[in-house]
């Protein structure tokens, strides 16, 4: 029985006496109440009954909530609040000393400053400048809790509840505001669509009457080139007529056919008219015929006489036949 006494003592002490430290943890070691040291992690000693382990700390990161609580807005309007705190020990012989529990004096701390930092905002602005409160918050922790041997890593509003009337209220802003966009790209896009047609029918009425401009100018150009072509025509038929009187047998030939026209000429009066104009002499059509070849060698003798006295005209000859002559 002392033996086994004896041995469970020393397995007592042994236990007491070494003490192994997790990774990312620090414990901090007194001496009769008094702090002696602290305790990386791995295998360690202590001197049982005469040293002890104090306090225990994770330096890891720790999320802690925050509860929710009620904060009046610059525009008084009170609205509940919850949030996040991410937390983290660095010096863990402050943490142990300097404040009796440091995670629950950030997490208070927050609230207090939260509550702050609301009263200098109004209800919009909390709802759009949510990251510069954030920020403004840990940064009033960090400064405070800097004795603590902890930093507050970030902070994070989970939720802002303003009241029911005011949460209708801004449901009716926000309705009123989307049909006002709605209103204005509606009138903005038939105000594009009128300009879209006015444009259209501008280009339109351009288009046609360059279309028509352009088919006035086609019809102009081609009914000059078919002037010219009838006066060229006319021309080269009178040029070939010429040179065939002045042929052998020119002269009769014309004589044959001014008695052809003139016999035609009865023959159409007499079809499109019941009343004929005949000249007293219509039954002696050889001295008619004989009278029209007179003329017409008057016109030629006329003709040859004004070429021998002025030999430069090579112009037509214009000059109308004498007052006595009949035609």
């Amino acid at each position: 029985m002392e033996f086994l006494f004896v041995i469970g003592f020393i397995v007592v002490i042994l236990v007491m006496t070494v003490k192994q430290v997790p990774h990312q943890q620090v414990y901090i070691v007194e001496r009769f109440g008094k702090f002696d040291r602290k305790m990386e992690p791995g295998l360690g000693f202590i001197v049982p009954f005469i040293e002890r382990i104090a306090y225990k700390h994770s330096l890891k990161e720790m999320a802690m909530d925050v509860a929710e609580q009620t904060a009046i807005t610059k525009d008084n309007v009170a609205v509940h609040m919850d949030g996040v705190i991410y937390l983290k020990i660095l010096n863990a012989v402050d943490a142990s000393y300097g404040v009796e529990d440091p995670v629950y004096a950030a997490t208070q701390l927050a609230q207090t400053t939260m509550r702050a930092e609301i009263g200098k905002m109004t209800l919009e602005q909390t709802f759009e400048e949510r990251e510069k409160l954030n920020a403004n918050i840990v940064l009033a922790i960090n400064h405070a809790a800097e004795s603590w041997g902890i930093q507050c890593m970030r902070y994070e509003i989970k939720n802002i509840t303003p009241p029911k009337t005011i949460t209708l209220a801004m449901e009716k802003q926000v309705a009123a505001d989307r049909q006002k966009r709605a209103d204005i790209l509606q009138s903005e896009g038939h105000r594009d669509a009128a300009i879209n047609n006015a444009e259209g029918q501008k280009q339109e009425a351009v288009k046609r009457s360059e279309g028509a401009k352009i088919d006035q100018i086609n019809r102009a150009e081609g009914e000059a080139q078919a002037i010219l072509a009838v006066a060229e025509a006319t021309a080269k038929g009178i040029e070939l007529v010429a040179a065939a009187i002045n042929q052998a047998g020119g002269s009769e030939a014309v004589s044959m056919k001014i008695a052809e026209q003139y016999v035609g000429a009865f023959e159409k009066l007499a079809k499109h008219s019941t009343t004929v104009l005949l000249p007293a002499n219509a039954n002696d059509i050889g001295g008619t015929v004989a009278q029209a070849l007179t003329v017409f060698d008057q016109i030629r003798s006329t003709r040859v006489a004004n070429q021998a006295v002025s030999p430069t005209h090579s112009g037509p000859w214009t000059e109308p036949p004498t007052r006595g002559s009949k035609a």
